[in-house]
């Protein structure tokens, strides 16, 4: 059978507290059905960056949750990621796994309480962690894997906002995630100049406003998972360059509105 790729069209939140620890729940790893009924189940990551020079966090799991069986385990690409390489459109593949057919309604993501950093000012802090009975990520999908198909996420980071600051040289992780679904939403792009100017770009529309920073070497940014409609981009650089707006930017789903090169002064 030819394998066919679906993108889950079910979910785009912005999500607080976004750490489960290992031990608080049953988890099976699942065996293959007799008959070779599996699906294939994707996870990629990526970042919406902050204003930092790293910030790693500690990926040791993923499961996902069937109506029937329970939370069942995903094979991860586990290890320590900056989330600050995986920005302006750039995606790493963390969970790509074969999956037994059904009924699911949840997926998570498993950090670890340890070698979680952030850097800054070349000086590298340990991120505090919550407790292991502090409630974590979960994130509905409630969907039926068909035998054949390939299912994808892509869990968007917010660098700037999962960063807390607790006190002098003291940060907390409290990560907050979107997730992304391709086939329902669309992004814009751009390059602005002069790279100096290291401006934050924020797209809104409504009382929806999302963020990014220009990369400090190209002056490109890249903003994902934006619902279809009219946004105004506001571009916000470092003193001594002004403040730009553009009004009637417009996303359409599935494809990538390009603002060209902007030179701000």
């Amino acid at each position: 059978m030819k394998t066919k790729k679906i993108i889950l069209t079910s979910l785009m939140v912005a999500l607080g507290t976004a750490i489960i620890f290992t031990g608080c729940k049953k988890t099976t790893t699942p065996s293959p059905p007799a008959d070779g009924s599996t699906a294939t189940y994707q996870m990629r990551m990526t970042d919406s960056p902050g204003d930092y020079q790293e910030v790693n966090v500690n990926v040791i799991g993923a499961e996902i949750h069937y109506d029937q069986e329970g939370w069942v385990a995903l094979n991860v690409k586990a290890g320590v990621y900056n989330l600050l390489k995986l920005s302006n459109g750039i995606d790493t593949l963390i969970v790509n796994s074969p999956v037994p057919t059904g009924v699911v309604s949840e997926v998570r993501l498993i950090l670890g309480t340890n070698n979680n950093t952030v850097k800054i000012n070349n000086q590298l802090y340990a991120l505090e962690t919550p407790s292991a009975d502090q409630s974590g990520l979960k994130l509905e999908v409630h969907t039926t894997l068909l035998k054949g198909f390939v299912y994808s996420i892509t869990l968007d980071f917010d660098a700037g906002k999962s960063v807390v600051i607790t006190g002098a040289n003291t940060y907390k992780l409290k990560p907050v995630i979107r997730v992304i679904t391709t086939a329902t939403s669309g992004a814009i792009k751009g390059t602005i100049l002069p790279v100096i100017s290291q401006p934050a770009v924020l797209a809104i529309m409504g009382t929806d406003t999302v963020f990014t920073y220009a990369n400090t070497i190209s002056g490109g940014f890249l903003i994902q998972g934006l619902a279809a409609g009219n946004y105004k981009v506001m571009m916000i650089p470092k003193a001594p360059f002004h403040d730009t707006i553009f009004s009637n930017i417009n996303v359409n789903v599935g494809g990538i509105t390009s603002m060209g090169t902007i030179t701000i002064y």
